[in-house]
């Protein structure tokens, strides 16, 4: 197997999401996604990525690079390969993806979080080179069945007799339903597609300092609410169910049903 022969083009949402399902451990697709594309080898989709932006991207790309704009740039949104890959395919993907950028777009910088609450410090990023921006704070909500809650998907959650809680749920309606309330890290890394001259600019005007040591898994911090006092303990990890049902990710659920439509008309004519 030899991984420079890996092509990488342009697929289709449902392509990338049958790959995502099988093999990405979170199934929540982005919603601001512009390119969806495929890593081929042999001619067998091997990997998937796609590219857009997150909920608020200029607010996102303006808080790093005040003179930039959403054209500028996209951020990673899913990015995954079959496990029967060696273990750097990852970083050989990120690379061809980057080739793609650069022939196709007029992209300045690549931008990704690594999901540190979920146990991630970001390796793929690190053996790409990528250059690292700290960190924030961010929440997750685990349900009592164990299934993983965005806060987004928690938003306007209410009580079975309709009454709504507001963006997030109080911390007696999560006592109540059984949940438990984290948070930990998420870090912040870049690859600048620009040439020299303006990555230079862009270092020099950015807000952040893009070259702090890569974090290790000495880095990985969590916190869990006390829901009675709403005092935040330290945690030794985050525990989930990944085969939880998606009761409350309907997105999730939605894409589920089309994947096994979708498998089932493959088998019935036999591709």
């Amino acid at each position: 197997m030899n991984l420079t022969d890996i092509i990488v083009r342009p697929i289709s949402k449902m392509e990338a999401i049958e790959l995502i399902f099988e093999f990405h451990y979170s199934k929540i697709m982005p919603k601001l996604t512009e390119h969806y594309l495929g890593a081929f080898l042999d001619g067998k989709l091997v990997g998937v990525m796609t590219l857009g932006w997150g909920v608020r991207p200029v607010h996102t790309i303006k808080l790093l690079f005040p003179s930039m704009e959403r054209k500028d740039y996209y951020e990673i949104g899913k990015m995954c390969m079959d496990e029967a890959m060696p273990k750097n395919s990852e970083s050989v993907f990120l690379s061809k993806v980057i080739q793609w950028l650069k022939d196709n777009t007029n992209c300045k910088i690549l931008f990704t979080w690594a999901d540190g609450i979920l146990g991630k410090p970001g390796y793929v990023y690190q053996a790409a080179n990528f250059l690292y921006g700290g960190f924030i704070w961010t929440d997750l909500y685990i349900s009592d069945t164990g299934e993983k809650i965005h806060p987004r998907t928690s938003q306007g959650m209410g009580a079975k007799d309709g009454t709504k809680y507001g963006r997030r749920p109080t911390k007696a309606l999560l006592a109540t339903k059984g949940w438990s309330h984290y948070r930990g890290k998420q870090f912040r890394y870049v690859y600048f597609t620009c040439d020299k001259k303006e990555r230079k600019r862009l270092l020099r005007d950015s807000t952040v300092d893009w070259n702090q040591p890569y974090p290790k898994a000495a880095a990985l911090e969590w916190k869990k609410q006390d829901l009675s006092t709403g005092e935040w303990d330290v945690a030794t990890s985050i525990t989930y169910d990944q085969t939880a049902s998606n009761k409350n990710n309907a997105t999730v659920a939605v894409n589920s049903r089309k994947v096994k439509s979708a498998q089932r008309l493959r088998q019935f004519f036999d591709f």
